[in-house]
């Protein structure tokens, strides 16, 4: 029943992202090497936002609301969309059109951080010998991750890729960058 609860489990954490590229003209234009190139900035990116964390915030004494603290918080989560902004911009893409390349960036982005906040815990945890709803939670939570950075990618996309932006949207694309930016500060507990 272990390896049962396992499979599914993985299942339904990394699946989505297996169906999305393949259900998409991403595997027809084989953007898994932009997919990876993602992943890579991505995991560079957490080792930097884990090290401002480490040295710039410091472990509350007390559960009272700090506001420098959560401000702290809040610009380091913007560590993600500087290195959203160099792979959309920077990274060379081979023969991906501008719609291709913010899809296979999310992907990348999205699947490596999955793996890296999930994986383990689901190999540790999901192998036990009684069933819990976590690991099942877990998988749905790397799903709308996956939307969330797709979203947050299309958005980088309008905003860093596009020459012809309509005019009358720019103020809302920021404001929704901004709050897709800042979500995951918000929504974490501690």
């Amino acid at each position: 029943m272990t390896l049962f609860h396992f499979v599914n489990c993985a299942l339904l954490t990394f699946g989505p992202h297996v169906v999305y590229y393949s259900a998409t003209p991403l595997s027809e234009y084989d953007t898994i090497g932009t997919c990876v190139k993602a992943a890579v900035v991505y995991l560079v990116t957490a080792l930097v936002k884990l090290v401002c964390l480490a040295t710039f915030l410091k472990v509350p004494e007390n559960e009272g609301f700090d506001p420098y603290q959560e401000l702290m918080k809040v610009l380091i989560g913007f560590i993600d969309v500087a290195g959203l902004y160099f792979a959309l911009t920077q990274l060379t893409h081979r023969n991906i059109s501008q719609n291709h390349k913010f899809q296979a960036v999310g992907l990348g982005w999205a699947f490596a951080d999955s793996v890296l906040h999930r994986l383990a815990p689901l190999w540790i945890g999901a192998r036990g010998l009684e069933f819990t709803w976590e690991f099942i939670f877990q998988g749905l939570e790397a799903n709308a991750n996956l939307v969330m950075t797709l979203s947050l990618a299309a958005l980088g996309s309008l905003m860093w890729l596009r020459k012809n932006k309509p005019r009358t949207l720019v103020p809302t694309i920021y404001v929704c960058a901004f709050l897709l930016a800042t979500m995951p500060s918000i929504t974490r507990f501690p």
